[in-house]
């Protein structure tokens, strides 16, 4: 049932996705319309940063286009994206009003440290859902942790993903230098398609459970490929950022029977300061109101609730957002 879930979010995803080149040119402003101390989300379009196309972002980015254009008079459209680093600096740059990342990406933002030069004028409708690290290596590759990467080819994510930060970060804190790996820097789906044809020993991801393309791998190449364990390297990654958690993939989510320990991190829906604040409460009560609407699309949005929308640190709710977790609290 989850494959069929998620390969009808795919197909949803896919309708609803614009080129990610078309930004904010020739749209009507988000949010007009309305009085910025309501929560009505006004007139206007919304342009919403996904990642790569055999990502949990795609996906639930799809299904939350489709749920503002049924509930609001807004028109939203989503995008394919590299995903975290390249969606906030397009959102700051105004291509996007809504962009999904990391929540480690975002810290950097808001602090102005890893990819940002400065400080970025950005916050957050809330947390949504986790992203889990998968590690994963041919079976005979000779890897069986992060220090085994050691001229292997490997696959650290899209340019400027969050992906691409986590791998890069690992591979320090493993006491690699980044030369010392034959790192490939591919988006998922050329990902898994190196590591059918052998071109790659293997990749790093952070997605949602479960992510489409890495449940076609195991489906297609079953024990040729197999997990690494990274969290003995979660230590040191949290001194970098708080933000990572220890976590499991449980076995049953691509069919392998057993857990797989890894770490976590919380995605965040980001805009930039200065939107509306009818238009932030209205989407933040949207998401978490129409959650069932999401999870139809994706199951990795059972995650969404009103508890955990609020745990952003060090990322700042818009005060919109804000006012909306009032509201349901």
């Amino acid at each position: 049932m989850k494959r069929i879930t998620t390969l009808a979010g795919i197909a949803l995803a896919s309708a609803l996705t614009l080129s990610s080149c078309g930004g904010q040119q020739n749209r009507a402003a988000a949010g007009s319309g309305a009085d910025e101390s309501s929560c009505d989300a006004g007139t206007g379009s919304v342009s919403i940063a996904t990642g790569n196309s055999t990502g949990v972002y795609y996906v639930v980015g799809g299904g939350l286009a489709k749920v503002i254009n049924a509930e609001t008079d807004l028109q939203a459209t989503s995008a394919e994206t590299g995903a975290s680093v390249q969606n906030i600096q397009q959102l700051v740059e105004g291509d996007y009003d809504i962009a999904f990342s990391l929540a480690d990406t975002a810290a950097d933002a808001v602090n102005g440290a890893g990819d940002f030069d400065g400080p970025q004028d950005v916050s957050t409708l809330g947390r949504i859902y986790n992203n889990y690290t998968q590690v994963v290596v041919q079976a005979d590759s000779g890897i069986d942790s992060v220090e085994d990467f050691k001229g292997k080819r490997i696959s650290t994510g899209s340019p400027e993903s969050g992906t691409e930060v986590i791998a890069n970060r690992m591979i320090e804190v493993a006491g690699l230098k980044t030369s010392d790996v034959k790192a490939q820097r591919l988006d998922l789906t050329k990902t898994v398609d190196g590591m059918k044809d052998g071109s790659l020993d293997g990749f790093v991801w952070s997605g949602g459970l479960p992510t489409p393309a890495v449940t076609d791998l195991f489906t297609s190449m079953g024990e040729d490929v197999k997990f690494v364990d990274v969290t003995p390297l979660l230590p040191k990654l949290q001194e970098i950022s708080p933000v990572y958690e220890e976590a499991s993939i449980p076995g049953d989510t691509y069919g392998l029977g057993e857990d797989i320990p890894t770490f976590r991190v919380p995605n965040l829906l980001m805009v930039r300061n200065d939107a509306p604040d009818n238009l932030t409460c209205a989407l933040t009560t949207l998401m978490l109101e129409k959650k069932a609407d999401l999870v139809q699309v994706h199951p990795a949005a059972e995650e969404i609730s009103v508890e955990n929308a609020a745990k952003t640190d060090p990322v700042p709710l818009h005060p919109g957002s804000e006012r909306a977790l009032e509201n349901l609290g």
